[in-house]
């Protein structure tokens, strides 16, 4: 025997379940009147799925911290470890941009004395020769991506030491938590 309810609210019973109500979910009655078997609607469905990829979801989230904080305490055993290795990490952002600007201040000389090639002919009212409007663009490109590659690796010095912050807190945080 099976029971239903209609979309007016009122409660069906049957031998038999209407194909329209198998969808919508019903129960499974035995002899007795007891439900035996239910059978989720469709939105029962979808929310049990939904429910269950949520769950899912945090448990991937708990074992990823978990397998983050194992690599943590088995990579380091002291807190000046960690500062080690966020000071080697540190070092290539500060050689490349020790790097620019040396290499920046070079470019700049090279374009103050092009400019000062291009403003006197400009004023003898003499066209730009090609060669000379070449190396400007050069020189500008240059000095353009050398300007990008310190903001570039000055981001990266932060976004470093943020890490290695996080990671030192979440060590000690496993340490003091550990007997």
């Amino acid at each position: 025997m099976y029971r239903w309810v209609d979309g007016a609210g009122r409660v069906h019973y049957g031998d038999t379940l209407p194909p329209s109500y198998q969808q919508s979910g019903a129960a499974e009655l035995n002899k007795q009147g007891l439900v035996v078997k239910h059978t989720a609607s469709e939105s029962e469905r979808r929310d049990a799925a939904s429910k269950k990829t949520e769950a899912d979801k945090r448990q991937r989230a708990v074992d990823e911290q978990a397998r983050l904080d194992h690599a943590l305490t088995a990579t380091y055993t002291t807190e000046a470890e960690i500062d080690l290795a966020r000071d080697r990490a540190l070092e290539h952002h500060k050689l490349v941009i020790k790097g620019a600007d040396i290499r920046a201040k070079v470019v700049d000389a090279t374009l103050k004395d092009l400019y000062a090639r291009a403003d006197k002919i400009t004023r003898a009212k003499r066209p730009l020769p090609s060669n000379l409007k070449q190396q400007l663009a050069q020189s500008e490109q240059e000095s353009l991506e050398l300007k990008q590659t310190v903001l570039k690796n000055q981001e990266a010095l932060v976004s470093v030491r943020a890490k290695y912050d996080a990671d030192k807190q979440r060590f000690k945080d496993l340490i003091t938590k550990t007997p």
